[in-house]
């Protein structure tokens, strides 16, 4: 079951220190691109995934083409992706050895979440970490 009670969100949150952002944009007047500046505001290392952009960087950090291009461990993958396409993600973070999948607001698959599940990863479905930060008073990252 994904997480849903407060107390667990909050302790991911506390938890995480790298997120790959896959399906970052980099233009302002999408939410990826808001939300990703808002989680390095809070201290978070945000490693931005897109095989269109690949190449590029966006507030300051190089754009990845997929989540196995990382190579460096990574603790929450959050998934800004039509629920259709989300599964293609999840498999990625579940292949990158990720500790959990975030779906963001609107993002549901629960078959992919529960291969997630399977593989050992946290999940976290149809919310958003921007959110959930300032809401559960989820300390600063350093």
């Amino acid at each position: 079951m994904p997480l849903t009670a407060d107390a667990d969100i909050k302790a991911l949150l506390e938890e995480t220190r790298t997120i790959a952002l896959v399906g970052i944009s980099d233009r302002p007047d999408r939410p990826s691109y808001g939300v990703m500046k808002r989680l390095q505001d809070h201290g978070y290392r945000v490693i931005p995934v897109n095989p269109q952009i690949t190449g590029e960087h966006v507030h300051g950090e190089f754009v990845f083409r997929d989540l196995s291009q990382i190579g460096e461990p990574i603790d929450l993958v959050d998934i800004f992706r039509r629920s259709d396409a989300a599964g293609e993600a999840v498999d990625q973070a579940i292949a990158a050895r990720a500790k959990a999948v975030w779906m963001q607001l609107g993002v549901v698959d629960q078959k992919a979440a529960a291969r997630a599940e399977t593989a050992g990863l946290k999940v976290v479905m149809d919310r958003c970490p921007a959110i959930d930060i300032p809401r559960l008073g989820v300390a600063r990252v350093d």
